[in-house]
């Protein structure tokens, strides 16, 4: 195998890599990424087994072949070389060397054949659709996806079509003390999905996929199929594994009264948590607010650092109250709210709070406080 590319191209190319490969596993292989030649152009794929990339980019072909290199280290290696035209060539030993002007760099591969083979989805039905919807769907969703493995069917994000409703593509996040729900009106209904019900994407994989949406301004490829999500941008293909489980009944936790009523505007309360935040810690996050009169006073305090309070001016003219809650947790909620105000129903009697942005039901945070 070798072949002649643009440096960036390249290094863009295995830069896309690195949050898929295992960092921890007991398959070496798989914290490798796998480069072929062939064709006029090389194809770089990178997979956990549940997440699968696959790149593929215009190069100067010179001869075919295959290996499998550490991404890491040849990203950084590819990093520290000049903007200019790399030789990429492998021996007889898969031994990768990569030359830029007078930097060369050398690093042990493996044979090609013990990577886990890659099916070809290229004949897939994959549908257009509008990146922004799933970058916000994503963002206002994401922090709330929960992370114990032993509640597999709360590692991943809800997605649905909501056809009753106007068509609004809907994603719920839940880790069983706070739960996100956001939802974007799609065009065309939506139906080009069939999705007969939910299905719920792993959070590593939406983290895989909001960085392509991110980086790929516009429309793109958007598909499910065979049990899994495949997202397409030029150049890109991304297929991610959906998780078989059942996503519990998330409008069972939604407050069906409404509590408390306070308007806040976004940027005052964010500051003031980030400020009593300072003396929180990880064994302990959380925080006491208290409401009268127009006036939310924030309470933290950690044993083991010291003591933080604030107060901000809010509208509410209800009963004094006092109710706790997780800083991060709060911080979180409010922190993707694009409206300049923000309300907050606080429920009483340890009942949920509901955080949204005012004026918009299209995004609501609800978070169960703590005992005071």
């Amino acid at each position: 195998m070798e072949f002649n590319i643009q440096r960036n191209i390249l290094l863009t190319g295995i830069q896309k890599t690195l949050g898929i490969v295992e960092k921890k596993t007991t398959m070496p292989i798989l914290n490798n990424v796998l480069i072929r030649a062939e064709d006029g152009k090389i194809t770089i794929v990178a997979t956990d087994r549940e997440i699968t990339l696959v790149a593929n980019y215009d190069a100067e072909m010179i001869s075919d072949g295959d290996v499998t290199v550490s991404a890491k280290k040849l990203y950084e290696m590819i990093r520290e070389m000049p903007e200019s035209l790399i030789h990429v060539i492998k021996d007889e030993n898969n031994v990768l060397t990569v030359s830029c002007q007078k930097v060369v760099y050398k690093i042990n591969g493996m044979a090609a054949d013990e990577f886990p083979s890659i099916v070809d989805d290229g004949d897939v039905p994959l549908f257009m659709i509008d990146g922004k919807v799933l970058d916000i769907l994503i963002t206002k969703s994401f922090f709330a996806i929960g992370t114990d493995e032993n509640r597999k069917n709360l590692t991943g994000g809800l997605l649905e079509l909501d056809v009753d409703g106007g068509h609004f593509l809907r994603m719920v996040g839940t880790d069983g003390h706070r739960m996100a729900i956001s939802e974007v009106q799609v065009e065309g209904g939506g139906d080009f999905l069939r999705l007969d019900k939910g299905v719920i994407i792993p959070r590593k994989g939406l983290a895989e996929i909001r960085k392509l949406v991110e980086e790929n301004t516009g429309s793109l490829s958007f598909g499910m199929y065979g049990g899994k999500c495949i997202v397409r941008i030029p150049n890109v293909v991304l297929k991610v594994s959906l998780i078989d489980a059942d996503f519990p009944d998330y409008r069972r936790v939604i407050p069906k009264d409404k509590g408390v009523s306070v308007k806040i505007d976004k940027d005052t309360i964010l500051r003031a948590l980030k400020r009593v935040n300072v003396v929180s810690s990880e064994t302990y996050g959380g925080m006491i607010i208290n409401l009268k009169d127009n006036l939310m006073i924030l309470k933290s305090n950690d044993f083991s650092i010291g003591e933080a309070i604030d107060e901000i001016d809010v509208y509410y003219n209800g009963d004094e109250m006092t109710v706790g809650y997780n800083i991060g947790y709060l911080l979180n909620a409010i922190d993707v709210v694009m409206e300049k105000d923000i309300i907050m129903e606080i429920g009483t009697e340890i009942k949920p709070t509901l955080i949204k942005g005012d004026g918009n039901d299209h995004y609501i945070s609800i978070i169960m406080p703590l005992k005071v």
